[in-house]
Parts: structure tokens; sequence; C-alpha cells
């Protein structure tokens, strides 16, 4: 439990009230990555179900992010901004892990993360438009999912960072088992929002092309600066998540 309060407190500012001792394992509980993922999702759903009753869709599209970034603090966000400011700086690689440590916001980053909460607002819309409020609870699954692919089988071209804890500590088996409770948290949200096969089958389809996306991704990051860092998981997380929606909205558009 302790294990996963700490993977908990380390994603989110949710406040938890335990006593959390060093953990030299800690990366262990990358397994849990998808169940914080469910509880962002439970607190996303009903907040955004709340304003949009009370404000309208639109005001509920942007509380809807808005949540999102107050309950991780703009962790990933930050991730976004660094990596675009860095990766897409066609820089030599000690240059771009220099601009990535850098503070500062620049134009790169601005505009990558303007375009992150726009497409979010924008699928978040349509979704919430056509009565398919449970989505909003699998978007952030799959986002930390994604975390959990990422550190697979890479490395960080840092000796000391952040991401370090996560990057190529993870095993097949733990990659398994975050695909089962992904897979069960899919059938459950199904079960309770009113069963649609084809939809949980779309779900399961987007977590087999989720892989494939972070491995070509991961691969072509490595290839400009020789791994990954943990601004480059944040900024995977926070793509996942605008990926994630646009499938659901163009497999919506489809049916």
């Amino acid at each position: 439990m302790n294990r996963f309060l700490g993977i908990l407190t380390f994603l989110t500012r949710i406040p938890v009230h335990a006593n959390i001792e060093f953990d030299e394992n800690f990366n262990k509980g990358m397994i849990y990555f998808p169940t914080v993922g469910l509880i962002l999702g439970i607190l996303y759903f009903f907040v955004t179900y709340i304003a949009t009753k009370l404000f309208g869709i639109y005001i509920g599209s942007v509380i809807f992010v808005l949540c999102g970034v107050v309950l991780t603090g703009g962790l990933h966000l930050d991730g976004v901004g660094d990596t675009f400011d860095g990766i897409y700086s066609y820089r030599d690689k000690e240059r771009i892990l220099e601009i990535m440590k850098d503070s500062r916001l620049g134009t790169n980053a601005l505009l990558a993360i303007l375009f992150v909460i726009l497409l979010k607002i924008g699928f978040v819309y349509k979704i919430i438009n056509s009565n398919i409020y449970y989505l909003t609870i699998l978007m952030p699954i799959y986002g930390r999912l994604s975390i959990a692919f990422a550190s697979y089988n890479n490395k960080s071209p840092r000796k000391n960072g952040m991401g370090n804890v996560f990057i190529g500590q993870i095993n097949k088996t733990q990659i398994a088992i975050c695909c089962a409770f992904t897979v069960v948290y899919i059938v459950l949200l199904n079960v309770v929002f009113g069963l649609d096969l084809k939809l949980m089958i779309y779900n399961i389809i987007f977590m087999i092309v989720l892989w494939i996306l972070i491995r070509l991704y991961t691969k072509y990051i490595t290839n400009i600066i020789g791994g990954i860092t943990g601004d480059i998981l944040g900024c995977i997380c926070e793509l996942t998540e605008v990926i994630y929606l646009l499938f659901i909205c163009l497999g919506v558009y489809i049916w």
C-alpha cells in the first residue's frame, strides 16, 4: 500500500496523509500507474459532469483541462514544454539537454502547451456532446500507461534525473500487469456506464496502437539525444491523452 501511495504522491498533487518511507524498489510501483490514472479519471469525471450541468459543455470542457492541471501540478505539461523547446531546437545532443533543463519557456514550448490544451478542450467538447462522459476516465489511464510503455527497454542520457527512477526499470511482467489492469478498468467502466462491446474493443485496440507509437517515438528521441528523460515521459503522457481523444473522436464520427 505504501508503494502505491508513493506512486500516487509522485504523479499527482492529491494530498495523501500517510507515513511513506524510503523504498529502494520504488520503481516496482509502476504497475500502479493505470490505477493512478483511474483515480484521476474518476475525479475528472465528477468535476466535469457537475461543471457541464452548471455551465454548459464548453465551460465543462475547459474545467476538465483545468482539473487535470491542478491535480497533477502541471507536471506533464512542463515536460511537453521542455521537450519541444529542446528536441525541436535541432541543436546537438548536449545543447538540447541544456535547453531541456532550462526553466525558461521558449516559443516552441508555449505553442506546444497551447495546442495540447486547445486540442483537449475541443476533443472533450465533442465527447461530452456525444454523451460518453466515461471516456474522460479512460484518458488519464492511458496517459499513465504510456509512461510505463515508454520506460520499458529504454535508457536515460543523464546520470541523474527524476525520470531515472522509472526509465529502463520496468520489465515485461510489470508491463503485462499494467496492461491487465487497464483492460480490467476498460471492462468495468463499460459495465458500469452501459456495456458497448464495440467501444470496449476499440479501447483495447488503442492500447496496441499506443505501444507501437511509443516504441517508434522513443526510438526517434533516442537517436537524437541517446535516450529519454523525465521530461520526455511527461510529454508522452500528455501527447497520449490527446491522441486517445483524437482516436475516440474519429471512432465516434465513423460510427
